[in-house]
């Protein structure tokens, strides 16, 4: 008896030993799954890359026939098991389970409930931050597509062997933050109260009068609250960013304002850190809301308020070692010529840090928390060119080499607009959709087609948006269609819910039967089905090294339809011998599905 990984590598190493004892040093042996079993149910392309092989000192014999051969030699002296032939097919190579092989596939399914997992990253500590909410508004759509690819990758890696720890940094200070403290005291005020008048600004009244933040201290009341207006706590502070995004525009005299903020924030200032405290308490409601919502949790979160300080000395390290250089105005910039990157401020002329300041701060102490073997940042593609230069200065401090390092980007997601095309978001303008008010939408849709249960309709709804962002590869732009997300059929997250419980659904009437799943001596079919299953562990190893889990959502929606098109014209409770074998065929898709499901993060019902 063999299983489906040792057989897939067994064929793969045997096709590499055959080119290399033909001169190819380095050859492609990828073994893949044909579109139809009719081509096999699995093959090679590498005959195609390297045309011919001399067999005799006359002779020359096309790649595809010679590997044929040489594999069906090893199938038939025993050292390949599971395999009945290798089938040359015009520069290919196909290869045919044995019935034995898919009947020893189904009952490794059924023993191992981690079916697809692998040890490739055994006693290696990953460290994966994703998601970082902003405190300066609600989470949007741009953060699920970040959440779910973190939350994804994080599982791949743990499936893969990894210990795995997962972070989020809350960057709760700097301008943002300013805009936002600025936001609520100027925008939130209920009533007028005699002040200095700013240009431009004006209160939720409309009048012209800007109070301080002495006022606010000395009359908490006259502020608005999120319950005030009816709103979420997120929802409410993205109103104030929006409102101090706005202010900020209006005049430098109110820029200078919003600036001196996070000066004054920086030198301890009691009543600015008062408010500060204030407007992000709503801040981190919200957003442990929505987090919960989603069913995700962080093992650390890091508050950029707590190691900023030690960014500014990690600058000082710096400068005394000579590996950056002070400006005439007081500013600190990197010296990265030497690694072919541009260089970057580190420090500000007014003696304010930056984010990069914090990052290496914060890398630092996760090299010093985890000692862990590879840290990963889930984070936007516009953010590469500063990743490349944090992961060179914290070589240059020596907190670490850049080869433990990654930056995993991801593609920009849009809502679909009305009408087509795709419709632009913005949380400066207040235009972006949050979470919370997507998967409103898409339970509320699936409510109105009959879902058992709100509960289930929850289930179902985060589901369909969480699929929706994973089944792209992650670096593609894609615009987000809340419709197509629910649909029944087709390419959905609510699709592979309905068809895993169905699975369930027949598995339970068997049991009501007694009737149960039994192990077959021998499966011929149904053939498209289980020669997928077979190659789930592959598709979780190339999810791993491509740091993307689109394969696997690619690849359980095809298990889906064939599971489908099998059952549509099989009837599996029919009394037959062949009865229990269909049974564990059942059986075992259901569990395959639950472990794709369960690397993407999404959590299966048995009832819809």
């Amino acid at each position: 008896m063999t299983d489906a990984r040792s057989t897939i590598e067994s064929l793969e190493s045997a096709v590499a030993d055959f080119f290399k004892l033909h001169g190819i040093t380095e050859p492609d042996s990828r073994i893949d799954i044909p579109a139809e079993s009719s081509h096999g149910d699995i093959y090679t392309s590498a005959p195609l890359k390297y045309g011919y092989v001399k067999t005799s000192n006359t002779s020359i014999q096309p790649l595809d026939i010679a590997l044929a051969n040489y594999i069906n030699l090893l199938i038939s002296s025993g050292k390949i098991l599971g395999v009945k032939s290798a089938v040359a097919n015009l520069g290919y190579v196909n290869f045919f389970y044995t019935p034995e092989f898919f009947a020893n596939l189904v009952a490794e399914i059924l023993s191992d409930k981690n079916f697809g997992s692998n040890h490739a990253l055994k006693g290696q500590k990953w460290v994966i931050e994703h998601t970082s909410p902003n405190p300066n508004k609600a989470m949007h759509l741009g953060h699920l597509r970040n959440n779910t690819i973190g939350v994804s990758l994080a599982r791949l890696a743990a499936a893969s062997g990894a210990k795995v720890t997962t972070d989020a940094i809350m960057n709760d200070r700097g301008i943002a933050i300013a805009k936002m403290m600025y936001g609520f005291l100027v925008g939130m005020r209920k009533k007028t109260v005699a002040a200095t008048a700013s240009a431009g600004a004006r209160n939720a009244n409309g009048s012209a009068e800007e109070p301080t933040v002495g006022h606010w201290v000395e009359n908490p009341a006259d502020w608005y609250t999120p319950e005030d207006l009816n709103l979420s706590p997120d929802a409410f502070v993205t109103k104030c960013y929006v409102a101090g995004e706005k202010y900020f525009g209006e005049s430098e005299e109110i820029r200078e304002k919003v600036r001196s903020l996070v000066v004054r924030w920086e030198s301890g200032e009691k009543n600015v850190w008062k408010l500060w405290e204030h407007v992000l308490a709503y801040s981190y409601k919200g957003i442990g809301r929505t987090l919960a919502r989603l069913g995700n949790r962080f093992d650390k979160v890091w508050y950029e308020h707590e190691h900023f300080a030690e960014g500014k000395k990690w600058v000082e390290k710096g400068l005394a070692a000579g590996i950056f250089k002070k400006l005439e105005d007081g500013a600190v910039l990197t010296d990265l010529a030497k690694h072919n990157i541009s260089d970057t401020i580190l420090i500000k002329n007014d003696g304010t840090s930056l984010y990069i300041t914090q990052d290496i701060a914060l890398t630092a102490l996760k090299k010093k928390k985890y000692k862990a073997d590879k840290l990963i940042w889930v984070v936007g593609p516009e953010q590469s060119l500063v990743m490349k230069q944090l992961f060179a200065v914290c070589e240059q401090l020596k907190i670490g080499r850049r080869e433990e390092f990654t930056h995993v980007p991801y593609g920009y997601v849009a809502l679909k607009a009305e009408g087509g095309g795709a419709k632009k978001m913005s949380s400066r303008e207040g235009t972006a959709v949050l979470i919370d008010e997507l998967i409103d939408t898409a339970r509320q849709k699936i409510l109105g087609e009959g879902a058992a249960s709100a509960e289930v309709a929850e289930k179902l709804a985060l589901t369909a948006v969480k699929f929706s962002l994973l089944k792209s590869e992650r670096t593609q732009d894609i615009v987000f269609d809340v419709n197509q997300s629910v649909e029944l059929k087709g390419d959905s997250g609510v699709y592979l819910l309905y068809t895993y419980a169905r699975a369930k659904s027949i598995l339970r009437k068997a049991v009501e039967a007694k009737k149960k799943p039994g192990r077959p001596e021998a499966l011929a079919e149904p053939r498209e089905l289980l020669r997928l299953l077979a190659f789930f562990p592959k598709i979780v190893e190339r999810s791993l090294n491509v740091l993307s889990s689109h394969l696997v959502a690619q690849f359980v929606l095809q298990i889906c339809y064939d599971f489908n098109a099998w059952y549509s014209r099989e009837t599996i409770l029919d009394g037959s011998p062949n009865e229990s074998a269909k049974l564990s065929v059942v059986a075992a898709t259901a569990e395959v599905i639950k472990n794709s499901l369960g690397i993407l993060g999404i959590e299966t019902v048995e009832e819809v």
